[in-house]
Order: structure tokens, then C-alpha cells, then sequence
């Protein structure tokens, strides 16, 4: 029988889960420094070794805490500022140069993770405990097939929990009203029927009787890491491409903050239709998505933070509460696991 509480349960929650990839921040943030990031209820440090490799560790060197971050690159280990104690990337303490050979040395104190880059994002994967081998990063294909898609990455990092930003992708009745006047959101009923329909990573739901007209769709999925995916519907004005496919990420940064990722995608083959679309998204068509964006961040961080605590949902709202519902549910065995154990 479980032990935990609502609390437990929301505790996790609010920091992400466990054992999962998470996208954290765009690649063009990790340069010739290290970098300090606030991520999944940690504090991490993120380095390129000489050959450009990425690297993370718990940005807390294991003699007294100090910042990692700020220390300097040694290859694949970081020199602590503070007492010159260098950590390598699998935690290991390698050299105390105040106190050689004192028990600090050769032991592995220091919390470290999985680092990959894929679509100009850094991905790392939040393990519970350290692990020598992650499972592999399995993203949406419009994110790996650089045959059939091209794609843009836009960042952002709204002041809200990241689970109302998963309810908004999850809603697509919202694009009727709040996007109304979006050149790509304007058309389509005003009411609708939706309905929930499995699939091998997640599930569909959608609109019943309404396709490419509007946002009439959202997939969650769940491929060991958590994306959305949706298409709006584009106009020939709009470039090659057909329909404006959206991939969406997330991580949570602190309570009330959340880093949020938004993949702009179109099947085009590489050559001139590719060329066409690129110029047009930069000179004439983000300026547009970002657009929407802010309608939904200022909707999202203008909402109470117990907002879900006083909500009465209809018939639109099954898809973001069979969400909720996966999700705790998800944190639920999480927590009885390590209990367990």
C-alpha cells in the first residue's frame, strides 16, 4: 500500500519527473564557459570540453559546496574556484590540491547527468540515481529527419508552472478565441466535439468532423521524453510546406518558472521550397508566431497559481485532464518505486 501524500505526489510534479529526457536550454547558451542553470530542482553546471563535447554536473563542488560553475575547464573536469578541487563529468573527485590523497579523493560525490544535443537544444536526462547509460533520445521525426523536415527553434522562459503550459497545447479549442485573430487561426466552428483516440507513445485528441482548418488537434506523447505535437493549417501565401507543424517541450526551472520549447517544423525537401519557407519564417511569418506566443504567456501568467483548484471543466477539457491524471498517476508509482527501494 502507498505511503506518500498529495504532497509527495505534487512535490515531484512541480519539479518533473524522474528518468525522463528534458529539453533545458538551446545549445547557442553553452559556448567557451560553463553555465549555471536552474533546472528540475536543481542547480547544474554544463561545460564543452576541448573537443566540444557537452558535460553536466550538480553545480556544488563536494568539499564546501561552492559554485562549479565558476571554476575552470580542465578537458572533461572542472577545477572548483574556491580550493582548486577538480570534479570530473562522472562525479568523480580526481585531485583535492589542498589535501592529496585525503578520503575526497577518488570518491564520486558529486551528482552528474546525461547530456545530448539535438535540434539546437540541449537535452538531459533526469535520472533518479546516477546511471552509466542512459536510454536513447527518441524525438518526433520532424525533429530528426532532416531529409523530410526543416525546422526553427524558439525559446522562451514564461513565469509559470509548466504544467498549465502542457493544459494550454493541450486545449486546442483556445486557438478559436485567444489566436482568433491569427492569420492561420481564424476559421473553423466556434463549438466542437472532441474525442480522445490512443496511440503507441500517447494519445490524439481532437476535434470530431473538423480537420485542417484550424488548431483541431493536439498528440501527447511520451517517447522517454514528453512533447506535444499539433499542426495549424497554412495558407499558400505562407510558403511551401502544407501545414505548420508544432513540437513542443518543456522543463520545470524553479516554482512558478518553466523553460518552454516550441519547434517550428514544415515537410519540405532540402532545395529551393526549403530556402523559400527559411527566408519567409525569418522576414515575414515569426514575427507572427511570436505573436501568439505572448498572447498565451501573458493568459498563463496572469492565472492564479491555484487556478486548477477552481476550475469547473466541460467536455473540451478531456484531454488535458486525461493528462493530469497520467501524470500523477506517473509520479504516483515514482514515488512508491524509490519507496520500495
Amino acid at each position: 500500500m502507498s505511503t506518500s501524500t498529495h504532497d509527495d505526489v505534487e512535490n515531484l510534479l512541480e519539479i518533473g519527473l524522474k528518468n525522463l529526457w528534458y529539453p533545458i536550454c538551446p545549445s547557442e547558451f553553452i559556448k567557451e564557459k560553463p553555465v549555471s542553470l536552474r533546472r528540475l530542482g536543481r542547480k547544474l553546471a554544463l561545460w564543452r570540453d576541448h573537443d566540444g563535447v557537452l558535460h553536466a554536473l550538480e553545480d556544488r563542488c563536494p568539499h564546501r559546496g561552492a559554485p562549479l560553475s565558476q571554476g575552470v575547464i580542465l578537458g572533461d573536469r572542472l577545477s572548483c574556484p574556491y580550493h582548486g578541487v577538480e570534479v570530473r563529468c562522472d562525479g568523480m573527485t580526481v585531485r583535492v590540491p589542498g589535501s592529496p590523497g585525503c578520503k575526497l579523493e577518488g570518491s564520486r560525490a558529486t551528482r552528474f547527468f546525461h547530456v545530448k544535443e539535438a535540434a539546437g537544444a540541449v537535452f538531459l536526462y533526469n535520472s533518479a540515481s546516477d546511471v552509466d547509460a542512459p536510454p536513447p533520445l527518441v524525438l518526433p521525426e520532424q525533429l530528426t529527419d532532416d531529409a523530410e523536415y526543416s525546422n526553427f527553434l524558439c525559446y522562451a522562459e514564461w513565469k509559470g508552472d509548466y504544467r498549465y503550459a502542457l493544459d494550454n497545447l493541450m486545449d486546442p479549442m483556445h486557438g478559436t478565441f485567444l489566436h482568433k485573430q491569427s492569420h492561420s487561426m481564424a476559421e473553423g466552428d466556434s463549438s466542437a466535439k472532441f474525442s480522445v483516440r490512443p496511440t503507441d507513445s500517447g494519445f490524439f485528441f481532437e476535434k470530431e468532423g473538423q480537420r485542417n482548418v484550424n488548431f483541431d488537434w493536439s498528440e501527447w506523447g511520451d517517447t522517454g521524453m514528453h512533447w506535444v505535437r499539433l499542426e495549424i493549417p497554412y495558407p499558400k501565401t505562407g510558403g511551401p510546406g502544407g501545414n505548420f507543424i508544432i513540437i513542443s517541450g518543456y522543463a520545470p526551472i524553479s516554482p512558478g518558472v518553466c523553460a518552454v520549447f516550441f519547434w517550428r517544423c514544415r515537410k519540405l525537401s532540402p532545395g529551393w521550397q526549403r530556402d523559400t519557407w527559411r527566408f519567409l519564417y525569418r522576414n515575414r511569418l515569426e514575427a507572427r508566431h511570436w505573436a501568439v506566443l505572448e498572447q498565451d504567456r501573458v493568459m498563463l501568467e496572469d492565472m492564479e497559481p491555484d487556478a486548477n483548484r477552481h476550475e469547473n471543466l466541460y467536455q473540451h477539457d478531456l484531454g488535458l485532464v486525461r493528462l493530469r491524471r497520467l501524470l500523477r498517476s506517473t509520479a504516483q508509482e515514482q514515488i512508491d518505486q524509490q519507496t520500495a527501494g
